[in-house]
């Protein structure tokens, strides 16, 4: 009877445990994409309580279309602030227009999930060979690095600090401590930025307790479709490049299992829906794909209690307010650690792929590297557009276009290739 006792309060007591080391960890991936997430609505004029409700109900939906199993968080997607700004001035400010075509832009991603399951996988895993994964996932890593050191231009000092707490406890911690390497260097980087009074409490002390969010129908017209769809060919290739990347962190093929079409299925959907509340489009985030890498725990439920607490933080405004008084200089110098874990695994995936470096992929990892990290570069030397103009306002360019160049390029060169050995026998 005693040890039956003594059995049930130690499973009690391990569960409450586990418990707990799952809500920290999921707090650390709510900081992570928190300064994004609300960053698009206010560069935008959305509702940023929105953009954290329909990020976190966006998430529980990708969840459910994928099993369960991707270790994932959706949040607000950068590609369509261009188009939101100019549907922004089409319609007198009205936003709502905006919402409609980006409801448009998630069902065709939903049509494109049909597509490609209908295709069959086996096309898309010859489409995407290691040669072409690997600096895929560098260019998306490398590419941000310039946002974390932007941030971190407000305040190296504090950057630095907060950096080199995360890149300490990850070297030299052990167990949980080394998985909270983020939310350690976080606070240690606030309570630096209180001692400086470079923290502007002003947001805490104004935001409500709780609040319901502003949510608000979209409306549809021809023209601002017409404008917002041809996004959704700049955004696929970083949709793919994303599940990929976070594939090759956990260590499994989501694009095989549960596959690409059930990944792109609840993006669709996702952004579907927060265009229906009046969020912004969702996207796979890659700060929590770097928070997956540095902690090794892979944990999709971790992602969906993030997802429950941005829900919330949705309605709690106070707490909104703490969150958006973390200086960006703190962030920056924990971003900065988190986009250059992503690059770090590319260069792995070559390396783990065993990517013969012959003339055709030299050529093919080259392209993807030049156009996806020094297009911009390149088309002011050039005074070109490096890119495919699809309108007025959205463009194929950086990682779309590298990524389209060198799938190309790769077809072109192997079709070639086995001509002039075809010819030798």
């Amino acid at each position: 009877m005693v040890d039956n006792l003594m059995t049930k309060t130690a499973v009690k007591e391990a569960a409450v445990l586990k418990g707990a080391k799952k809500t920290i960890l999921a707090l650390q991936h709510l900081i992570a994409m928190f300064g994004a997430t609300v960053l698009v609505p206010i560069l935008t004029g959305l509702n940023p309580s929105v953009a954290l409700f329909s990020a976190g109900v966006g998430t529980l939906i990708f969840h459910a279309c994928t099993k369960g199993i991707v270790p994932v968080f959706l949040g607000s997607s950068f590609a369509f602030i261009p188009v939101i700004l100019t549907i922004k001035e089409m319609y007198n400010g009205d936003l709502a227009y905006a919402q409609g075509g980006i409801f448009v832009a998630g069902l065709i991603y939903v049509l494109l999930a049909f597509i490609i399951k209908k295709i069959g996988l086996g096309r898309i895993k010859k489409l995407l060979p290691a040669s072409i994964v690997g600096p895929m996932i560098i260019v998306i890593g490398m590419s941000l690095i310039p946002t974390a050191l932007d941030m971190a231009s407000q305040h190296y000092i504090v950057a630095g600090i907060t950096l080199g707490v995360a890149l300490l406890i990850n070297f030299k911690g052990k167990g949980f401590i080394k998985q909270l390497s983020i939310l350690i260097a976080v606070l240690v980087g606030y309570m630096v930025s209180l001692s400086l009074n470079i923290v502007d409490t002003e947001a805490i002390s104004q935001a409500r307790v709780l609040a319901i969010p502003a949510f608000q129908l979209p409306k549809f017209d021809f023209a601002a479709i017409a404008i917002t769809v041809p996004v959704v060919l700049a955004v696929f290739m970083e949709h793919l490049g994303d599940i990929t990347t976070n594939g090759q962190i956990v260590g499994k093929n989501f694009i095989e299992e549960p596959g690409l079409h059930r990944t792109l299925l609840g993006d669709g959907l996702a952004t579907a829906f927060a265009a229906l509340v009046g969020g912004p489009a969702n996207t796979t985030y890659g700060e929590n794909t770097g928070v997956l890498a540095i902690t090794k725990n892979y944990d999709p439920s971790i992602l969906r209690l993030a997802a429950l607490f941005a829900v919330c933080l949705g309605f709690v405004e106070k707490l909104g307010g703490v969150l958006a008084s973390i200086p960006n200089a703190v962030m920056g110098g924990i971003s900065f650690m988190l986009f250059s874990m992503i690059s770090l695994i590319g260069v792995k995936t070559i390396k783990n792929e065993k990517v013969e470096f012959n003339l055709k992929n030299i050529i093919v990892m080259g392209s993807i590297l030049v156009i996806g990290l020094g297009s911009d570069y390149l088309g002011q030397i050039l005074n070109v557009e490096i890119g495919i103009r699809l309108n007025e306002t959205v463009s194929i360019s950086g990682l779309s276009f590298a990524a389209i160049v060198g799938i190309t390029l790769n077809l072109v060169l192997g079709f070639v290739e086995k001509k002039l050995k075809k010819e030798a026998n």
